[in-house]
């Protein structure tokens, strides 16, 4: 079945304040799509307004804003919607034995339960009018565990895992669902991460200090954190092709990191695998 015209650009984006999600917003803005940009905070909100975007607050870790917000994009698009990318999320840094159940629940608030919340409001839309394109932007961390990650490392496998089984459950319509998975990408994650480490985490007290304080160094520093680190620009490369793709691909690396540890994950034993992840892990890479 094919769309009208304008109701086949009208794309929703989460997390635009800066990084991925401006730099994608402004891609196919650019490019004719009739782009919904959405961020957490109102002032963000307001920003991307004064630059011409139609923009609207979505707190994904707030089930009544993101169904308010589902149903200003429904007014806003008379009930019509071509794609969802959902982009917007956080990284919660520390060891797995520092998580206590509240921080993981915090992790989780936004870059899964958020997301599936999201993604459950578009579906029945898209199954009406016949189409639609489901994008999420995941990582690298989404199928290969790094050291210190552990809640953003699992909150990227659990979208992995959904992802790949609501693919499986929609393989008889025209909705399609693709992953990204991007490696480092200059953005704001790095700051939002040193933030939420030593909001959340209890560094003086942890057996890991001065692994973290090895952390903060790197994080604060000037200029990206990791080698082959690519411009937010590398990823609106692959959502156009997932939006714009007779059949879009399941899942879309993005930078060297991304295509070396898919590789790396197919060829080499478990332990060999860990020892190189340990390894990256604690030289900092993302």
């Amino acid at each position: 079945m094919n769309a009208p015209y304008n109701n086949q650009k009208t794309v929703l984006i989460t997390g635009c304040s800066s990084g991925i999600g401006h730099c994608v917003a402004a891609g196919l803005k650019q490019r004719g799509y009739r782009v919904i940009a959405t961020a957490r905070r109102p002032e963000s909100v307001e920003q991307l307004k004064v630059e011409g975007f139609e923009s609207l607050q979505l707190d994904l870790a707030d089930s009544a804003s993101v169904q308010q917000a589902f149903e200003q994009v429904m007014q806003l698009t008379d009930g019509k919607l071509y794609a969802l990318f959902n982009n917007g999320a956080f990284g919660l840094p520390g060891a797995v034995e520092d998580l206590t159940r509240d921080n993981l629940k915090f992790q989780f608030e936004t870059n899964v339960f958020g997301w599936l919340e999201l993604t459950n409001l578009v579906i029945p839309v898209m199954r009406q009018q016949g189409f639609g394109r489901i994008i999420q932007n995941s990582s690298v961390l989404g199928f290969v565990a790094m050291p210190f990650r552990g809640a953003y490392n699992a909150s990227k496998f659990a979208i992995e895992g959904l992802s790949d089984t609501l693919r499986l459950e929609l393989k008889d319509t025209q909705i399609y669902i693709s992953l990204i998975e991007p490696g480092p990408i200059l953005s704001r994650f790095r700051a939002n991460a040193v933030a939420a480490l030593q909001q959340h985490i209890d560094i003086e007290h942890s057996v890991h200090r001065e692994k973290y304080l090895g952390v903060l160094e790197r994080l604060n520093k000037e200029g990206p954190a990791a080698p082959f680190t690519l411009p937010p620009e590398a990823v609106l490369k692959r959502v156009v092709h997932a939006l714009e793709a007779r059949k879009p691909r399941i899942r879309y690396y993005v930078t060297f990191p991304t295509y070396l540890f898919a590789f790396l994950k197919r060829i080499l034993s478990h332990r060999q695998l860990d020892y190189l992840l340990a390894k990256a892990g604690n030289d900092g890479k993302q």
